[in-house]
């Protein structure tokens, strides 16, 4: 039997987003999609299905999310026949499924996802964030395999960044620890830099760097706190 949990904010999320996984004889925990922090409340899941059959920008964001968790774990994402059409590689899940696939296909999908497991980085250098990895040791990142063309400061600047997710810091925090206590130019190269750095992620990853309004930017590989 597996660990699932269920990640959607429909009500009666069982019978609405995958109904024949509730045919099945697993242990199944449904958390809302919205509150993804609850999951460090939930024991360490087998498999995270994903609600993806209603708001797909959600479902894409959060997927990054978990894949650049500390811990992260497969993730089948349950999709309507047009979101098939949508999804893509840099949405970082291990497998998708219809909505009203039967339970002997879920079953196969579930027991295929839990064995192939998330894909572990074994150089301590290198930083997964969702599609994106940064390489200290060779200087590059990529998105999906492709390099991104950045500066030395702008490569300095987000590996900085995602080496603390979650955490905030303020501009003038960014300039000593990125551009050095002997800098002296103001803090507006930040938001240059930062603007740079979005472009180049492009539309799908530029929400990797949020803005906390008044306050600075962080790396959450989640949801934008500000549109």
């Amino acid at each position: 039997m597996l660990q699932i949990v269920l990640l959607s904010d429909e009500t009666n999320a069982l019978a609405t987003v995958l109904p024949g996984l509730e045919l099945l004889s697993h242990q199944i925990d449904v958390v809302p999609l919205s509150s993804l922090g609850a999951l460090k409340h939930v024991r360490q899941p087998d498999v995270v299905v994903l609600d993806g059959t209603t708001n797909m920008v959600a479902a894409r964001n959060t997927a990054q999310s978990l894949a650049a968790r500390d811990t992260p774990v497969p993730v089948l994402l349950a999709l309507t026949e047009g979101g098939m059409a949508a999804v893509a590689a840099s949405w970082c899940v291990t497998d998708v499924v219809l909505h009203n696939a039967g339970p002997a296909e879920i079953e196969a999908r579930l027991r295929l996802a839990s064995a192939r497991g998330p894909e572990e980085t074994q150089d301590e250098s290198v930083i997964r964030a969702g599609n994106v990895t940064i390489d200290d040791g060779s200087y590059t990142v990529k998105i999906g395999g492709t390099p991104l063309n950045l500066t030395y400061k702008e490569f300095e600047l987000l590996k900085f960044l995602a080496q603390n997710v979650g955490r905030v810091f303020t501009r003038a925090q960014l300039l000593s620890q990125v551009w050095g206590y002997d800098y002296y130019g103001g803090t507006r190269t930040v938001d240059v830099h930062i603007r740079r750095l979005r472009a180049k992620l492009g539309a799908d990853h530029e929400h990797l760097i949020t803005t906390v309004r008044n306050v600075g930017y962080s790396f959450t590989a989640g949801r934008d706190s500000e549109s």
